[in-house]
């Protein structure tokens, strides 16, 4: 795993928004008084999604908030590459680059958006993107995809994933879901298994009849 830092330009002080602290507070009462510190990370999301990242201040608030040393908040942060650690673009693009993936063409979007944004893991000039090169999202079917912000854009092409980068700096918001047509994992083309609706709508089993004696759902014990 790469060594993960804070950015050295910092804000100079960090407040919880009264939302924020109001479910942070929440998430902090799931847990025994003693074990407060457990809610370190919904809360350090929490902040990430204020701010758009964690800087050092907001450590520091979230240290003091669950009663922990700060030296534990950061090694949280800097654990998980879900928490950003410097200022990103309003557009967040995290392109899947493990193997199903990479079989199915990251590298190209890979490409498209080093030519659109620039380097990696820093805010483009205009202040609208920043991508990353990630791990597992977990959508290996609809390969190669890309999580925007807090959506799937799957099945993309280098000219798909071009199209909604520029939307996006349009001031558009592009649906996320399949690109191909499809509808959540099917297979391209359509469905080609339980295509007949009374397999699984519960309608074959009504009319079947019920056994002599059999028992009802009152009386089965």
């Amino acid at each position: 795993m790469s060594v993960r830092r804070l950015a050295k330009e910092q804000p100079a002080s960090f407040a919880f928004t009264p939302e924020t602290l109001e479910k942070a507070n929440w998430w902090i009462a799931k847990y025994p008084e003693s074990r407060r510190q457990s809610a370190v990370i919904p809360i350090l999301w929490l902040v990430q999604k204020q701010e758009g990242w964690c800087s050092e201040p907001s450590l520091r608030a979230i240290a003091e908030l669950l009663g922990m040393p700060y030296i534990r908040v950061l090694e949280v942060a800097t654990f998980y590459t879900m928490f950003q650690l410097e200022p990103v673009g309003k557009v967040l693009v995290q392109v899947c680059g493990t193997t199903p993936c990479m079989l199915r063409g990251a590298g190209d979007l890979i490409k498209v958006c080093k030519d659109k944004i620039g380097a990696k893991d820093h805010m483009s000039a205009d202040g609208w993107f920043t991508w990353q090169e990630v791990e597992c999202l977990g959508a290996c079917v609809n390969a190669p995809m890309a999580q925007i912000n807090d959506y799937y854009y799957e099945d993309l092409t280098p000219e798909s994933l071009a199209e909604i980068l520029d939307k996006f700096r349009a001031g558009e918001k592009p649906y996320p879901g399949s690109y191909a047509g499809r509808h959540s994992s099917e297979p391209q083309g359509g469905a080609l298994t339980l295509t007949d609706s009374k397999l699984y709508d519960g309608s074959a089993a009504k009319k079947i009849k019920k056994l002599p004696n059999a028992p009802t759902p009152e009386t089965a014990t």
